[in-house]
């Protein structure tokens, strides 16, 4: 009777492989995708807080007005849409899954808002002359000797943010378009987008924050 049992809890654990001890295998699948990109974006901040430190003279050209209440706001945005997610998942769990389509749309559309905003940052600091290889001359004169990885440290953790932001936004065009036929993909979806919105909760203090303009330096 005993082994009975077991054999019978086992084959319901494993499902023929599909729910490995009731986890679905999207769900697992998404969770080994959050472990490895952790790493890589672990392994980039840590780069540039090396980078940073090891520097004599590290630019800190971010002026409180207007960047840092500019990407202040960009977080907002980011952040706003994490809870639209919430009411999605929450949405799809209750099987109101058109209710849960339109909080999905909505998340998109603050995705996209934190893709503009962003990209209009950049466009800003392009035109200033920032560029992966390259310090504006206004910067290389405030700070003499600086590194120029302070460009390509920037463009690369943020574009790669960007990247996944707009990776995102897809995914959940996706799931919203094919809702009636999704099981736990909301769910999935929505433990993508909460990492990417934590990543950005680290991104943001060490690029930003870190880097104010106290002096005003930059005008």
């Amino acid at each position: 009777m005993a082994e009975a049992r077991a054999e019978s809890l086992a084959a319901n654990d494993w499902s023929g492989g599909t729910h490995p001890y009731r986890v679905g295998h999207r769900k697992l699948g998404m969770w080994l995708f959050i472990m490895s990109d952790t790493l890589t974006f672990g392994a980039l901040l840590v780069a540039y807080s090396y980078a940073r430190f090891a520097s004599a003279n590290w630019p800190t050209p971010f002026p409180f007005q207007p960047s840092i209440i500019f990407s202040t706001t960009m977080t907002l945005v980011l952040l706003s849409s994490s809870l639209t997610m919430v009411f999605a998942v929450a949405a799809a769990k209750r099987h109101k899954r058109g209710t849960a389509r339109k909080w999905i749309i909505a998340t998109m559309v603050l995705g996209l808002a934190f893709v503009v905003l962003h990209a209009m940052e950049w466009i800003h600091l392009i035109d200033e002359g920032l560029t992966p290889f390259e310090l504006p001359e206004e910067w290389a004169k405030a700070w003499p000797g600086a590194s120029p990885l302070f460009g390509s440290t920037f463009f690369g953790i943020t574009g790669l943010h960007m990247f996944h932001v707009i990776t995102g936004v897809i995914y959940l065009g996706v799931v919203a378009a094919r809702i009636k036929k999704l099981n736990d993909d909301v769910e999935v979806a929505g433990l993508y987008w909460h990492f990417v919105d934590l990543v950005w909760m680290f991104v943001f203090p060490l690029i930003y924050l870190l880097s104010v303009d106290y002096h005003g330096v930059i005008k």
